[in-house]
């Protein structure tokens, strides 16, 4: 499938979405990263790959994930009626499973001796050990060392799974400089590791990769609320760090002028405030780890210090697409602040009987926030990309539970 908007392929055949992805690296790992793409492109459309990695999200990740009405939340806000995605019930918890299966594919099919990645709350971590079991390779995991603190029960599991964990305590010892050492390590040996990049960011064709694996989400919804409505929602919203629960979400519904796409970044501790990770609000466009993008950085050009209550969302950078979707007006990117992210959390927890992943509690609160404004014919589809198991014991500490 040809994605396009406006007729503008996304992305074209150099990778970039507008001005923005592309690959800003050296000519060697170049080279390696052409030969993911050109190998991505061989196997993308062969029965044999559509086959094996549908069976896998039908009998093994357990999809369609299902649509549920929050019933009880949309009366109590007295609005719009607030649907909920539950990516959440998929093997592992979150959305990663859509991609970690096709990466994991991909390097088997590449015949790779080692899977390396980055994670932030550990869901792409626990995700991808758990596709790299499956599919027998090696898997190695850097995680900042503030992440590997607050989100116990993943780390746990990436064990369990047969991960080789790896603690990154450099810079803020989060999710960018798990990145950067996760990268170090690929670029030891591009020939017999393959980097599965945890979201839609990084250099061609990565970004279009992961978007085509998550692209599930928004094809199912859109199916979903046919079925059951004949129409499409009126609103789909989603939270953004990297940015892949979103514009799997999105994808779908982006030549759709009747549907409403919002994307929820973490103000963190304020705006006004250099505790946060809004980069779509308060960045400008760069270059980061190997794409061009909107980037959070300071004078110097340097990528800045950022802060969420979810550790899957500090990230100073973005998704190219993301980046090309703003400057289009075809996306509307919100924030949520820590609090509000709180708030929904325990909301939705006690209200629907839902925990939610303090990710996925950002585009809940900004469905909080905005549903009262709407009428009760109105629906938003908030895609709740993972459940909150790991974030449990954080929030319970937080808040003197």
């Amino acid at each position: 499938m040809q994605h396009q908007i406006n007729g503008i392929a996304l992305p074209n055949e150099q990778g970039f979405f507008g001005e923005y992805g592309g690959q800003f690296i050296p000519p060697h790992l170049k080279e390696a990263m052409d030969k993911i793409n050109v190998a991505y492109e061989e196997i993308r459309h062969t029965p044999e790959f559509q086959n094996e990695l549908s069976d896998l999200f039908s009998n093994y990740v357990g999809r369609p994930s299902p649509l549920f009405h929050a019933k009880r939340l949309s009366e109590q806000l007295g609005g719009a009626q607030i649907y909920l995605k539950r990516e959440d019930l998929n093997h592992t918890g979150a959305h990663k499973i859509n991609h970690c299966l096709g990466e994991a594919l991909l390097a088997k099919y590449m015949g790779k001796k080692k899977v390396i990645a980055e994670t932030g709350a550990g869901q792409h971590g626990v995700a991808l050990a758990t596709a790299c079991a499956l599919v027998g390779i090696p898997c190695e995991i850097h995680m900042g060392q503030v992440d590997i603190e607050k989100e116990h029960p993943n780390v746990v599991k990436m064990k369990i799974l047969g991960a080789h964990l790896v603690s990154v305590t450099r810079g803020t010892a989060t999710l960018k400089d798990a990145v950067d050492s996760a990268f170090e390590e690929y670029l030891k040996d591009p020939k017999n590791f393959i980097y599965a990049i945890g979201s839609v960011v990084g250099p061609h064709p990565f970004p279009k990769m992961v978007r085509d694996f998550q692209s599930i989400i928004g094809n199912e919804i859109k199916e979903q609320t046919h079925h059951r409505f004949g129409k499409n929602p009126d609103y789909v919203v989603a939270c953004v760090g990297g940015g892949s629960n979103a514009i799997g979400a999105f994808t779908a519904f982006l030549n759709d002028s009747d549907v409403k796409l919002v994307g929820v970044e973490p103000a963190g501790h304020g705006l006004e405030t250099h505790m946060h990770s809004a980069t779509l609000t308060l960045g400008k466009p760069s270059q980061i780890h190997g794409m061009a993008c909107y980037v959070l950085e300071n004078e110097a050009g340097e990528p800045l210090p950022v802060h969420s209550i979810a550790s899957g969302l500090d990230y100073p950078g973005v998704g190219p697409q993301h980046s090309f979707l703003k400057d289009l007006g075809r996306v509307e990117y919100s924030t949520a602040t820590d609090q509000e992210c709180l708030d929904a959390f325990m909301t939705l927890s006690r209200v629907e009987g839902i925990v939610p992943a303090l990710e996925s509690s950002h585009a809940v609160a900004w469905a909080i926030r905005e549903a009262p404004k709407l009428s009760k014919e109105t629906m938003i589809v908030v895609n709740l990309s993972g459940r909150g198991d790991k974030d449990s014991d954080y929030v319970a500490e937080k808040l003197k539970l």
